[in-house]
């Protein structure tokens, strides 16, 4: 009862409800200037970008080379961005271990051919280590 009698005391009390309002107000801009300010892309996303698009580049660049398929586009979804491993207790890197593929679509010409997207989809799942359930081959 006491304590209830202290908490309506403070909450009546206009110089601390000022206070309380202020405190308030100040955590919500901090909070909205942390979201305006925190725009910068993740380093280790763009780095996983540059991988799938360099490994894009690479696929397309053997895909296009297998009898049939003609004109191709290709598109990789990665499960993780990468990881560095770290020598103990040091700054010094010592392995850097690439994203993984979670998905492939290659879209190509010849990709309603059962050959063509048979020998299309062995090139892609031995050269990207992954099974065939991660691969879609379309026309």
């Amino acid at each position: 009862m006491l304590q209830g009698r202290k908490m309506s005391a403070l909450l009546s009390d206009k110089r601390t409800l000022k206070i309380a309002v202020i405190i308030g107000i100040a955590a919500i801009v901090l909070i909205f200037m942390s979201t305006i300010f925190d725009m910068k892309p993740d380093k280790s996303y763009e780095q996983a970008q540059q991988y799938a698009e360099k490994t894009e580049e690479r696929l397309l660049q053997i895909i296009s080379h297998i009898d049939g398929v003609g004109e191709a586009e290709i598109f990789l979804t990665m499960d993780n961005s990468g990881e560095n491993v770290y020598h103990d207790y040091s700054d010094k890197k010592t392995l850097s271990i690439e994203p993984k593929v979670r998905g492939v679509v290659i879209v190509c010409e010849g990709g309603n051919d059962p050959i063509v997207a048979s020998h299309v989809l062995e090139a892609v799942t031995k050269s990207l280590n992954i099974n065939s359930d991660k691969v879609c081959i379309t026309k």
